[in-house]
């Protein structure tokens, strides 16, 4: 009997030992870890720092068993939405992701969807807005009329392309719209990519329109209708977590809004913008 509570005992100390050499080392806190990472993206994605961060550091926590994308965007500048979705792709290599479509989830929002193995939306979720635009701030007028004078000293013709104190010129509007047709061209080669869709078939709809959770569906660009909790089980159940997954959110940097807010502030006078944004 005493033979029998040593044994007991030893197991129960080397038990114990695992799970502090665990934390030591960042792995998991017991080998039953049940964890999910849910990555939230809010509003417009003028930059992707704080959710390309939150996505790497679900990547290397042994703890994470696979990601849940809530997303709740018209998109962004194309950048941002090009990083966020490339971030999850890696992420996708090791651990499953599941993007869950919340009330609008268009243009760039729709484009960081595909990085995800599964995306589930609402029947009613406001998506697609495949296409790109571009916004030029003319501010000439308003600088005469305040009595300011612009200048530009500029190497080659092209330097000062949508300088906010003049419109554009009609070579400056030919170039810029070749750009917009080189970026709407990505887009749509993420789509092929994603989603295993043939060209001619993402050029039917790929203009710019929006459908809901249920056309997009019908289109094949969502795979499931559900809401939040249903994706979360999807997940759950890639993941191989049985039971109910502890959920994990990061916390955002107190400034993170702020940061938003100058992104935004800044791309009015940082010439023309490239966007996957809807409207």
């Amino acid at each position: 009997m005493k033979k029998w509570i040593r044994r007991i005992g030893f197991l129960l100390l080397l038990f114990l030992a695992f799970v502090g050499l665990g934390k030591l080392v960042g792995g998991p806190v017991n080998p039953f870890e049940r964890a999910l990472g849910i990555l939230e993206i809010d509003g417009t994605m003028w930059v992707s720092d704080e959710w390309v961060k939150q996505i790497e550091e679900f990547r290397k926590s042994k703890r994470i068993k696979g990601v849940v994308v809530r997303i709740n965007s018209p998109g962004g500048t194309v950048a941002a939405s090009q990083e966020i979705y490339s971030s999850l792709k890696r992420l996708s290599k090791t651990k499953p992701v599941v993007a869950s479509m919340g009330s609008v989830a268009a243009s760039g929002g729709f484009y960081v969807a595909l990085g995800a193995d599964k995306i589930l939306a609402d029947p009613g979720t406001i998506t697609g807005s495949i296409g790109v635009r571009m916004e030029h701030v003319n501010l000439g007028d308003l600088l005469k009329l305040a009595k300011i004078q612009y200048e530009t000293i500029k190497s080659g013709q092209l330097k000062d392309l949508g300088s906010i104190s003049r419109p554009l010129t009609p070579e400056e509007r030919t170039l810029l719209e070749e750009l917009m047709v080189e970026v709407h061209q990505q887009f749509k080669e993420a789509i092929v990519e994603s989603r295993q869709l043939k060209k001619e078939e993402i050029e039917k709809f790929a203009d710019g329109r929006v459908f809901t959770g249920a056309k997009a569906k019908a289109l094949g660009l969502v795979d499931e209708l559900g809401d939040f909790a249903q994706a979360i089980q999807v997940a759950a159940k890639l993941a191989g977590i049985s039971g109910e997954p502890e959920l994990v959110y990061p916390r955002m940097p107190t400034v993170w809004w702020l940061r938003t807010l100058f992104g935004q502030a800044k791309s009015l006078f940082t010439g023309p913008l490239a966007l996957y944004l809807y409207p």
